[in-house]
């Protein structure tokens, strides 16, 4: 029984989500169109990295709690993950939006973006010669100093449902490292920890978070311009 854990983990990651999107304020499940492009695009760039993590014992998975069924070197649950993950994260955002309409979190957005990318390039520095650092902290840099110069106005409900999603990130990360389901290579990272989860696990799960709501949002707008532009041809 314990081979299904982490395929468990996955199970009831996205559970409550997938059967709270047909709630009548949120309808999360009309949003499903504009997340999936974003779920494909993010999901790639990060099991790509994470294919690269493995093959340089990065990381690694404990076969005790793993099905044993591998794609590209990973194990399915793994795969999964970035599925379950950012769903559950997004609709987190959703919900907010929706019970929580004022963007109140808005005056702190660039000043927080500010700090993340200073925190980047000292972490860049400090920790060079730490590859889940460096990667983990480039692309959160870049990612934020796109949304930055891009001048997007969701950062605030972004950092909003990040902090909500600090509370599963734990339960989810804590398990997940203190099983030990997946086992880090310190020498790769910068060794320390909250609990029994690596520090750089809360900035990875940041970008990978970020990734999809850039994603999520552009292909809302670019949904409501369509719509609008037939509406003005009619």
């Amino acid at each position: 029984m314990q081979h299904f854990a982490y395929l468990l983990i996955n199970f009831l990651t996205i559970l409550f989500p997938l059967l709270l999107s047909f709630d009548k304020k949120v309808h999360f499940y009309k949003r499903w169109r504009h997340l999936l492009p974003g779920l494909l695009i993010t999901g790639t760039v990060f099991l790509v990295w994470d294919c690269y993590f493995t093959l340089k014992n990065v990381w690694s998975f404990n076969s005790q709690y793993i099905i044993g069924w591998n794609i590209m070197g990973l194990p399915i649950e793994e795969i999964l993950f970035f599925i379950t993950v950012p769903f559950s994260c997004v609709f987190i955002y959703e919900c907010l939006q929706a019970y929580f309409p004022a963007n109140s979190w808005k005056k702190v957005s660039t000043p927080v973006n500010v700090l993340l990318m200073l925190l980047s390039v000292y972490m860049l520095i400090q920790y060079h010669d730490r590859i889940y650092t460096v990667v983990t902290f480039s692309l959160l840099m870049l990612i934020v100093l796109y949304v930055q110069l891009s001048n997007w106005q969701f950062m605030g409900r972004f950092y909003q449902a990040f902090a909500v999603s600090l509370l599963p990130f734990y339960l989810v990360n804590g398990i997940l490292t203190s099983v030990p389901i997946v086992l880090y290579n310190n020498a790769e990272n910068i060794g320390f920890r909250i609990w029994t989860i690596p520090f750089e696990d809360h900035f990875y799960s940041m970008a990978l978070l970020l990734m999809n709501i850039v994603l999520f949002e552009y292909y809302k707008k670019r949904d409501l311009r369509s719509s609008n532009e037939r509406l003005a041809g009619v």
